[in-house]
């Protein structure tokens, strides 16, 4: 067994990260293993018990050097000058087997200096749901942290439910790296501590970033396509703080995540979201935000701060226009169009609306588009839709082709993730494995897995998603 580890962000020095151990826990047993993750990344792995050690922080991999990482953020709009990873360490980083380095953290793996209080551990539905929904999004093609291994600890968890099964997720990360690292170090106004980050996140993410502006856009651009494809897919983070914001760009940290249902812009699902915040239509505008949040943490590293200013918001000013590009593109794609034009929006527009009045699934309303499904076709307005649509699918090559490779047919539901996990607490992880290995093909019909595909019925929906740090 063996971590081909390189840690350079240990490397930093202190004030970045505080080395901190995992907590043992009592009764460790291996609830999953990405075994084709494990091989991309160069890991050597031993038996399950073996890994059920490894995993759950009992046993420390050689090389590694576990460290949790310091870092601020907006929650909600409201600024914390210290947050940093309070129940994850970052055991280290390998360079994997094409070239890429990368992050290998537990979550759920004990207090630690950042803890505030809390007992730095996890309970097992936010683990099942973060391992299904992570590995969902990757076969979807969405950038995102990936993962490793679920283990069971053995230990019970306390929450307002009462007592819960506790468990550990390893997460693996192009980096942990977020907005709100460059906040901390420049609400201290450590300017050589912020030069320092911004010369890692530049070497380690953008080489070819050669002042804080070009990272600023470099990072704006990987964001815009995210949000995009995230729009695409039906999927609401739910809690899209400056600390929950990749500068690498990858969808990270899977606490009151859901997917859409039924086509409303306006759903939220996060039990926190008290006022939309983080609603599936505002996200586009929070990202922009958390975008300027991060300009203004890199505006002290500027020799000239006042053009520094004019410079960095133009950058947040062009946002908003990269993001509606990158929306066209993705439903444009959705509906079958190869390079839409701003002429399409109208199309793209008015079939939105219609689904919305007919009260239609997201995902299934999509993938099942060229059949022009039952439900939608009796929505008024529709026939006259199909007409212009196919109009446009004339001057379209191998359109169909296109659509079944953006158009899911299988999602992360809520319901079959929170019916995964209720199994899951009562010992039986079979939901569990078929539903993961089901997301792994999501582009794929599977008739077999069908049910997997079918809307909740009216005493499945789920209403209400929940962080469960």
């Amino acid at each position: 067994m063996s971590f081909p580890f390189d840690n350079s962000y240990a490397r930093l020095g202190t004030g970045f990260s505080v080395r901190q151990a995992p907590v043992p826990v009592s009764a460790p047993h291996l609830i999953a293993l990405n075994r084709p993750l494990a091989a991309e990344l160069g890991l050597t792995l031993g038996s399950d018990d073996q890994m059920a050690q490894v995993f759950s922080g009992n046993a420390l991999p050689e090389g590694a050097q576990p460290i949790a990482q310091a870092y601020a953020g907006h929650q909600f709009g409201g600024f914390s000058p210290q947050l940093g990873d309070g129940r994850a360490v970052l055991l280290g980083e390998v360079v994997d087997i094409k070239g890429r380095r990368r992050d290998i953290q537990l979550k759920g793996s004990g207090p630690t200096p950042f803890s505030r209080n809390g007992d730095g551990r996890a309970w097992l539905g936010p683990v099942l749901r973060e391992y299904l929904v992570s590995e969902a999004m990757h076969a979807m093609g969405i950038p995102t942290t990936r993962a490793l291994a679920a283990v069971s600890t053995g230990d019970a968890v306390y929450r307002q439910q009462g007592a819960l099964p506790g468990a550990v997720l390893t997460r693996v990360a192009a980096s942990h790296l977020r907005v709100g690292t460059f906040q901390f170090f420049a609400a201290r106004q450590n300017l050589a501590a912020l030069r320092q980050i911004y010369e890692y996140a530049r070497d380690r993410h953008y080489p070819q970033a050669q002042t804080p502006g070009d990272l600023l856009r470099s990072i704006i651009q990987r964001q815009a396509a995210l949000v995009a494809e995230w729009l695409g897919i039906g999927f609401i983070h739910g809690v899209m703080n400056t600390d929950n914001t990749s500068l690498a760009g990858e969808t990270i940290d899977y606490g009151p995540c859901a997917f859409m249902d039924v086509w409303h812009p306006q759903t939220v699902y996060s039990s926190i979201d008290r006022h939309g915040r983080y609603a599936y239509d505002n996200q586009a505008n929070v990202i922009v935000w958390n975008m300027a949040q991060l300009a203004s943490a890199l505006v002290p590293l500027m020799d000239d701060q006042d053009s520094a200013i004019d410079e960095f918001t133009q950058a947040i000013n062009a946002m908003p226009a990269m993001i509606e590009a990158e929306w066209l593109r993705v439903f444009g794609a959705k509906i079958g169009l190869s390079a839409p034009t701003d002429e399409d929006r109208s199309l793209i527009d008015d079939l939105l609306a219609l689904m919305q009045t007919a009260g239609v699934d997201f995902t299934n309303t999509f993938r099942n588009l060229p059949q022009s499904p039952a439900d939608l076709a009796k929505a008024a307005g529709f026939e006259k839709w199909n007409v212009r649509w196919q109009a446009r699918l004339s001057h379209e090559e191998d359109w169909r082709a296109r659509m079944e490779a953006v158009n899911p047919a299988f999602i992360p539901r809520n319901h079959r993730v929170e019916e995964a996990i209720k199994a899951g607490v009562d010992g039986d992880f079979a939901p569990f494995r078929r539903l993961l290995d089901v997301l792994s093909r999501p582009y794929i019909d599977q008739p077999e897995a069908a049910d997997l595909a079918l809307p909740p019925q009216p005493h499945e929906v789920v209403r209400e998603t929940f962080c469960g740090t």
